[in-house]
């Protein structure tokens, strides 16, 4: 994943504000950007690019940026898909003006001038995708139009991009950004209005793959809880168990086997710790939600080829991991 990070801390003070317009509004966001006069100005900013879609996180001190003719002169039709996550700000573009906060969000088209006002700190993820690679059944309606957080591809896009940024949706190899940005510009253009054509290929993919990766991280941030059911997973994430099942199917495995391998491999990274010596391996068991001694020790010999006891004592192999 390509990766850039920009922030105003590297920079003496005297150059600060300067740098941020020179290298990161006119060199990589191509915007014209001036801070809120008489404030402390401070600005930081990590972008990764995907194929066919860049993301953003960008916050900064109260300001205003300006897409302006020249700018637009450069030919870019680009889509900047921008979610709030803290703060407020009013964009202004092709006659429009709307009011966006904390978890909304609003499609902008860098083929118009307008602009952004950030009268307060704030923090916000832009997605920013070719015009091409989303259609759009009318641009002109989803143009400059409020999005709220409780939008059901808004929910999905949010918890997808947390995955990514916090490094729980791999993106090693070529294939899986690939996928990894398909997956956002579906949900991207659910949100915003995709063609029906489009919107019936993002339904069978891009929400699909979401929704798996948000039950896959509840489960192994909640391993220990003994209630990872389909039937107490569906009333969390508000589906059916049928349709929970079917996505592991799809998947190549299935609920209760994902979750057993998760328990198994949080029991065996406890096992290797040395912090964790001295603590019982029957604890460990229940620690990892297994309530039956018998079933983890036949479990983990059947996946490991070794006992729990035999883990413990056997040299650890650096790198490894399970």
């Amino acid at each position: 994943m390509s990766h850039l990070k920009f922030s105003t801390d590297a920079f003496a003070d005297n150059d600060k504000i300067e740098a941020w317009r020179e290298v990161f509004g006119r060199s990589v966001v191509k915007m014209e950007m001036n801070p809120a006069r008489g404030e402390p100005f401070r600005s930081a900013a990590q972008i990764h690019a995907l194929p066919g879609v860049t993301i953003a996180s960008i916050s900064s001190s109260a300001n205003r940026v300006t897409r302006t003719p020249n700018l637009v002169a450069d030919g870019s039709d680009d889509f900047v898909f921008a979610v709030m996550t803290d703060g407020e700000a009013t964009i202004s573009q092709r006659g429009r003006e709307v009011v966006f906060r904390k978890g909304q969000a609003v499609l902008w088209s860098n083929a118009s001038v307008g602009s952004c006002d950030y009268g307060m700190p704030i923090d916000f993820v832009a997605l920013v995708v070719p015009r091409a690679l989303i259609p759009v059944a009318d641009i002109d309606g989803a143009l400059m139009r409020l999005l709220p957080a409780d939008l059901a591809p808004m929910r999905l896009l949010s918890n997808y991009l947390a995955l990514l940024q916090e490094g729980r949706l791999e993106a090693s190899t070529p294939d899986l950004r690939a996928a990894c940005a398909a997956h956002l510009r579906d949900l991207v253009g659910l949100a915003v209005g995709a063609t029906r054509e489009a919107a019936d290929v993002a339904s069978g993919r891009g929400v699909r793959a979401a929704r798996l990766r948000a039950l896959k991280a509840d489960i192994t941030a909640n391993i220990m809880r003994r209630d990872l059911s389909a039937e107490a997973l569906a009333l969390r994430h508000g589906i059916s168990p049928a349709y929970i099942r079917k996505l592991f199917d799809n998947d190549g495995t299935s609920l209760s086997h994902f979750v057993l391998i998760q328990r198994l491999s949080r029991a065996y990274r406890m096992l290797v710790d040395p912090t964790l010596a001295d603590r019982p391996i029957s604890v460990i068991a229940f620690e990892c939600g297994f309530g039956d001694l018998s079933y983890f020790n036949r479990s983990f010999r059947r996946y490991y080829g070794a006992t729990p006891s035999d883990i413990r004592t056997r040299p650890t192999r650096k790198g490894f991991v399970p």
